[in-house]
């Protein structure tokens, strides 16, 4: 019976080569998707590595969820985006995911540096999210998710939303 929890996979040589990493950057964590994708996870980025295709480099702090639906054996990882345009997301099912999934939620959450609930009307409203590299200090950048009907496009809204950045960037000193 196959373990679809593993503790590692090996990278091969040829596929760390190709993911173009920094100097000194090394492999914490990695997999092979069924579609022959790479995902490879560092201290600094999560690199998808498609079997045809430029490699994409997503830095952790750029990284707004990664979904895991264990029946369907799916990683569904969606970087934060702009605005009025889809966000990328990257999708592959990964029969052995080994260390991946626990590196990814790690280094996820640990870029999170404060998230705050901004209520606009009744349950409604969007967060203000401060992310920055989990491994070291450096800039902090502000993203705002809103609930879905809540239209970015209000001055109402985006009044609230600048009100709760505001808030957030005296919470840190800022």
């Amino acid at each position: 019976m196959r373990n679809p929890f593993k503790r590692s996979v090996t990278v091969p040589t040829d596929v760390v080569a190709s993911a173009h990493l920094r100097p000194g950057e090394r492999v914490l964590a990695g997999t092979v998707a069924v579609d022959g994708t790479w995902l490879i996870g560092t201290r600094d980025a999560l690199v998808v590595l498609p079997a045809a295709g430029d490699p994409v480099r997503i830095p952790w702090q750029q990284v707004e969820r990664a979904d895991w639906d264990r029946e369907a054996s799916r990683l569904v990882v969606t970087e934060v985006g702009r605005f009025g345009r889809p966000r990328p997301e990257h999708r592959v099912v990964i029969e052995e995911p080994g260390l991946l999934l626990d590196l990814v939620r790690e280094r996820v959450t640990a870029s999170v540096v404060l998230q705050r609930r901004v209520v606009v009307a009744g349950r409604r409203g969007l967060f203000v999210v401060a992310r920055r590299a989990p491994h070291r200090g450096g800039e902090i950048t502000w993203a705002y998710e809103f609930d879905s009907g809540v239209d970015p496009a209000d001055p109402g809204v985006m009044a609230a939303a600048e009100q709760g950045l505001k808030a957030a960037q005296e919470e840190l000193g800022l």
